[in-house]
């Protein structure tokens, strides 16, 4: 999992490197900062259903691994628990733009997948008004292998640029299981504090979430996923970088609003 971030001098010297990258490897103008956030620990987007009314609750989205609670266990599930956690919102350049607060975590667990869900104090239409930034679209659809997508740190304020290299039917992490994960190609080499960020599309709509890697070649150990497949089979890839989808999550959104009971909504239930 990605949440630990690195020692300060380190931080320091590969944020400087990821914000003097070559002019090549940025990101294409549709994509930027615009709709990501930064926690104190981790990376983060500011998300909406596309039917949603632009005047409800806005809503942050983050790893379940994330929670400012700490890890939560196998199983767990939590819904619309009190929270006062804040966000920097970032203006497209990756400045910070504002800080945003939220009521409550809608939704988070770390079972079949790895997110967080945090209902705000203002709606997309203040937001829009007051700093000019909207929420990134979620997609509805289930991504596609070969996909070009962009991993946008928050926290880094750096942009990954890489393809899907495919899907895993479970990827296994210490005590945790998560289905269908997203495979990078190699060029997403994302680091402690990019936990969280969105995985987007080249529309920039919302497809993934940013979560975890094998870090030195471990076996299905914490910060070592493992790969399992249909017949049980477990291969380890080491610096192998791997997200979560979120398509599941806008089958269990009514607006604003997380709704388990939804016809066709599939995320873990407490």
């Amino acid at each position: 999992m990605r949440k630990s971030v690195l020692g300060t001098l380190l931080g320091a010297l590969l944020a400087t490197t990821a914000l003097t990258a070559p002019a090549a490897t940025a990101a294409p103008a549709a994509i930027d900062f615009s709709g990501t956030v930064a926690l104190n620990n981790c990376s983060g987007s500011l998300v909406k259903l596309g039917s949603a009314p632009t005047s409800g609750p806005a809503l942050v989205l983050t790893n379940g691994h994330c929670y400012e609670g700490g890890f939560l266990s196998p199983g767990q599930v939590l819904v619309n628990k009190a929270s006062t956690r804040t966000f920097t919102l970032l203006s497209p350049t990756g400045a910070n733009k504002a800080t945003l607060r939220a009521t409550k975590v809608a939704y988070a667990t770390m079972t079949d997948t790895d997110i967080t869900l945090y209902q705000l104090n203002t709606t997309y239409d203040a937001i829009r008004t007051s700093y000019g930034i909207s929420p990134l679209e979620i997609s509805t659809v289930h991504p596609t292998q070969g996909t070009a997508i962009k991993v946008v740190s928050g926290y880094w304020k750096r942009i990954y640029s890489c393809d899907i290299d495919g899907f895993v039917y479970r990827l296994k992490e210490g005590d945790w299981t998560w289905k269908d994960s997203i495979r990078y190609t190699s060029t997403c080499n994302t680091i402690g504090g990019t936990s969280g960020s969105p995985i987007e599309d080249p529309s920039g709509k919302l497809i993934g979430i940013n979560n975890t890697g094998n870090e030195s070649g471990e076996r299905c150990t914490v910060d070592n996923p493992c790969e399992v497949d249909e017949n049980g089979n477990v291969t380890v890839h080491e610096g192998t970088n791997y997200g979560e989808e979120t398509y599941l999550l806008a089958g269990c959104l009514t607006g604003s609003a997380v709704d388990l009971t939804k016809a066709g909504c599939a995320l873990p239930k407490p």
